[in-house]
């Protein structure tokens, strides 16, 4: 489709939003339009950045993250201190949260994406990405039905930072925090470059910068407008629990998840007037715009590689729902907003996207 007929459509789309739903579920579907636009227009993958790091020691797809991070928190934690009615991304420290982290790292870099990834590349056409899609959206459901018991193996209380020492000295801890993991990346690259006589690139490269401070603005929008901050499992974990609970094939009456107020009501109302779920629909929509009238550039894949690819789409919706998020809502969304969960996602997700990229190898992606 061209892009001045898609433009067409998705205004009508958000005036019949704004005309049928709300003013916030329209506002946050333009959100979600620049959230993909910029996903997409930038190529802004977490997961192709941590790629970058391991295996070619180029640190600039890291450095673009901690730059979002950085602008991000510098956003949202004022917004927190002052705001209180604004809620951060907390999740508990857990058992789930250790294994989950972990896996989603292993899986991600085999699916090539992560949450936003697996989004923005479906949008764009990218057929591996657009089948793994609702692989992940019923995984994410999977684990939501099994979430009550991961957490019964043993869990802490979350912990926001914001809360606890107040905005600005937990903006200046994680500007601290994230400053140290830059001049280790730095020193890295530098070494195994030196180790291989060959010129580290730049730390710095025009797409990962500008992608950085357009995702860190539209966080920010999403934050002040929802309530709350920057998500995207959730709305894969919906779409997949109001198809089984429509259809009987399970009675989510009696789950932990499910029976808790706020998703209970999700599921009896159009997923619409879901935060989550009308943001990711704008972001396919900002990821197919750009898109628009490009063919998708696609590798072709053995039978083997879809059936592996597949799987690791399911094992990534599972893992995500026991991590709390992906590399958007646990990672983005919980060190900006002060949550201690989103430092411990971190170096669990990054010890499993190295194990993920030697299985990525072998079977030849």
């Amino acid at each position: 489709m061209k892009r001045l007929p898609l433009s067409i459509l998705m205004a009508a789309f958000f005036g019949w939003l704004l005309w049928s739903v709300s003013l916030r579920q329209a506002a946050l579907f333009l959100v979600g339009i620049g959230l993909g636009a910029i996903l997409a227009g930038q190529r802004f993958g977490f997961t192709t950045g941590w790629r970058m790091l391991v295996e070619d020691k180029d640190p600039r797809g890291v450095f673009g993250q901690l730059l979002l991070l950085a602008l991000a928190a510098a956003m949202a934690m004022p917004l927190l201190g002052h705001y209180p009615e604004l809620t951060a991304a907390l999740g508990p420290p857990s058992i789930s949260l250790l294994v989950g982290a972990f896996v989603f790292g292993l899986c991600m870099q085999i699916a090539d994406g992560c949450g936003s990834g697996t989004l923005y590349k479906a949008g764009m056409g990218i057929p591996m990405n657009t089948a793994i899609l609702p692989m992940f959206a019923i995984g994410s459901f999977l684990g939501s039905l099994h979430l009550g018991w991961w957490l019964d193996l043993g869990r802490m209380p979350a912990v926001g930072l914001v809360s606890t020492w107040g905005w600005l000295p937990a903006l200046l801890a994680t500007l601290a925090a994230l400053a140290v993991i830059g001049f280790a990346v730095k020193a890295y690259c530098a070494k195994a470059n030196g180790a291989q006589q060959r010129s580290m690139p730049g730390l710095w490269q025009r797409k990962w910068v500008m992608g950085a401070i357009g995702l860190a603005i539209f966080a920010t929008l999403n934050l002040v407008i929802a309530g709350q901050p920057w998500g995207v499992v959730y709305g894969f974990g919906l779409w997949a629990a109001k198809v089984a609970n429509g259809t009987g094939m399970v009675d989510l009456a009696g789950n932990w998840f499910w029976s808790q107020p706020g998703n209970a009501q999700r599921l009896q109302e159009t997923v619409l007037l879901d935060i989550t779920s009308i943001t990711n629909i704008g972001i396919l929509a900002g990821a197919l715009w750009i898109a628009a009238g490009k063919p998708a550039a696609a590798k072709a894949l053995t039978g083997t590689q879809w059936l592996v690819a597949l799987v690791a789409g399911l094992v990534l919706g599972y893992s995500s729902r026991l991590a709390f998020g992906c590399n958007v809502g646990a990672m983005l969304s919980g060190i900006s907003t002060g949550s201690i969960h989103g430092w411990i996602w971190v170096p669990l997700a990054f010890v499993g996207t190295i194990y993920g990229l030697r299985i990525r190898r072998h079977f030849g992606f």
